[in-house]
């Protein structure tokens, strides 16, 4: 058996056998010490990504494989070759030399470099002892499906790696999909349908008015890490606060959920008071923090999913700086009251926030917008921030649900534009990801509106269209004509525009959030 250890930061890929790559050896296990096994090569679904901290991975000899190695311009990485036995065999080391400038001209793609291989003697390959070798190799980097998320990937390039080996091999993870393969496919799911890809915490809402989405909840549970039943309003009856919807508390399915996974249980609260009244008495606050810790300690919850923002919005009152102040103070009570609190199942685990926050909908923010000030004023009081970044078009303005370059500029006004300029709040964010759609008339202002996977569905069998894939946006619509000749534009998620945002969400460090999982399709589990 060989060992491999790399220093530094830099990622090792394996490939196929060639003349233009050093023959090292086929991989055995995964790796150790934080690294991930990854698509680097789809023909063998398999590859190496080392951390900032020297790594190693157990190899079989062997000559099916090959490595190669990326590493930026001037600098170097070691690639130690060893064998784990016998015990105190030799080492062999290889050095990456200096990459050389790169030329003008045909090979201005390629990057080449000079590997020098000095086999030593050891217990595994007597008939290799002192003999050197010399190769160059090219590095290269594979495409990847189409030319969108190429560019995409240039210019966003992700942070980490992620183990995501059936992706590059889904055929349906492309912007020419047609709608016969979505048919045939939808319910369809790979063998790792039980295995998380996207590994930064992942909530998931689902709603009483549509059951599907409980039992892709169960279904699906080792792939989420957070879902938010929507169950609970807090309202003003009778001149005083009262917290309505524990009949829709279905505590078997929450019971089957724990047993499944560690998810977290977190029932969103909305606040239907009057903001007016009840933000300038504090009474009325005080008794809306203790209806909501009470319930979560009396059901056993691990916390609360509060919205209250777009409410605020809607009544107009966030452009008085008072009750601004006072609505921004009572979600930092509730925090701090909420964190006081512990879960019933472990005493010693805190209650958790999570306040839903919608987008800005201009290029800069807006007074009544919720904004980097906010987010980081309120980052203490809150463990994460259920991002709305859907709805951007209706049937007023028919366009796609959630276009990917408004979506950039949402997440550059929180959280600036430069890679990991807020390391503390990013984590905080849960993207928000549409899983329905919309079916417009057209022109705008005619009619339309929000559809589900089966209506979906249902379109695609009736009237066969030819889907089209909108590269700024990042988003598969069609085109159709109804029974009353009225031209129709559907927009719903497909395997590839839900990759994209899992793509930004990862090299940005946040979580997602789905609105709602009972009205996607089954399929769209397979990249979460």
């Amino acid at each position: 058996m060989i060992r491999t250890r790399s220093t530094g930061p830099y990622p090792i890929q394996f490939a196929p056998k060639s003349d233009s790559y050093a023959p090292i050896h086929s991989i055995r296990t995964s790796a150790t010490n934080g690294t991930r096994v990854c698509s680097a090569c789809p023909e063998f679904g398999v590859g190496l990504t080392v951390g900032s901290q020297q790594s190693q991975l157990d190899l079989d000899p062997g000559s099916g494989l090959v490595a190669r190695m990326k590493y930026p311009l001037g600098k170097q990485c070691r690639l130690d070759v060893e064998p784990t036995r016998p015990e105190g065999a030799k080492t062999t080391r290889i050095t990456m030399a200096r990459r050389r400038d790169r030329r003008g001209g045909p090979s201005a793609d390629h990057r080449l470099a000079r590997l020098d291989v000095s086999n030593r003697q050891n217990q595994l390959n007597h008939s290799n002892a002192d003999r050197k070798l010399m190769i160059i190799f090219t590095i290269f980097f594979i495409a990847l499906p189409g030319v969108s998320i190429l560019v995409y990937r240039m210019k966003y390039p992700p942070q980490k790696e992620t183990a995501r080996s059936y992706i590059s091999q889904n055929p349906l993870v492309k912007a020419d999909v047609s709608y016969l393969e979505i048919l045939a496919e939808h319910s369809k799911l790979t063998e790792n349908a039980t295995q998380r890809s996207f590994v930064n915490p992942v909530l998931a809402y689902v709603t009483p008015w549509n059951s599907r989405g409980y039992e892709l909840a169960k279904r699906f549970s080792s792939r989420l890490t957070h879902i938010s039943p929507v169950w609970y309003e807090v309202k003003s009856h009778e001149g005083t606060l009262v917290l309505e919807g524990r009949h829709n508390a279905d505590m078997r399915w929450i019971s089957d959920l724990r047993i499944k996974s560690n998810i977290q249980i977190l029932p969103r609260v909305i606040l239907e008071a009057n903001p007016k009244d009840f933000l300038r008495k504090k009474k009325q606050r005080s008794k809306a923090i203790q209806l909501i810790v009470a319930e979560c300690r009396d059901m056993g919850y691990d916390g609360v999913v509060l919205e209250s923002w777009s409410r605020w919005m809607a009544y107009g009152i966030l452009h008085d700086p008072n009750l601004r102040a006072l609505a921004l103070q009572f979600i930092q009570d509730l925090g701090h009251e909420i964190h006081s609190a512990s879960t019933r199942e472990d005493p010693g685990q805190r209650l958790q926030l999570i306040y839903v926050i919608g987008p800005p909908r201009s290029e800069k923010v807006e007074a009544y917008d919720f904004g980097p000030k906010e987010l980081q004023g309120l980052s203490n009081a809150v463990d994460g921030f259920s991002l709305m970044t859907y709805d951007f078009s209706g049937p007023h303005s028919p366009g796609p649900n959630a276009p990917l370059n408004w979506i950039r500029n949402v997440m550059n006004l929180l959280l600036g534009t430069k890679p990991n300029a807020s390391p503390i709040l990013a984590p905080k964010i849960f993207l928000g990801i549409n899983f329905y759609g919309n079916d417009f008339v057209l022109p705008g202002g005619v009619g339309g509106g929000a559809i589900i996977g089966a209506d979906y569905l249902s379109l695609l069998e009736k009237h066969r269209p030819s889907l089209r894939w909108e590269k700024n946006s990042a988003e598969h619509f069609f085109l159709y004509s109804d029974e009353n000749k009225a031209n129709h534009a559907v927009f719903y998620p497909s395997l590839l525009s839900i990759f994209m945002r899992l793509e930004e969400a990862h090299s940005r460090g946040t979580g997602i959030s789905i609105w709602e999982i009972g009205q996607g399709l089954d399929y769209f589990f397979d990249i979460l």
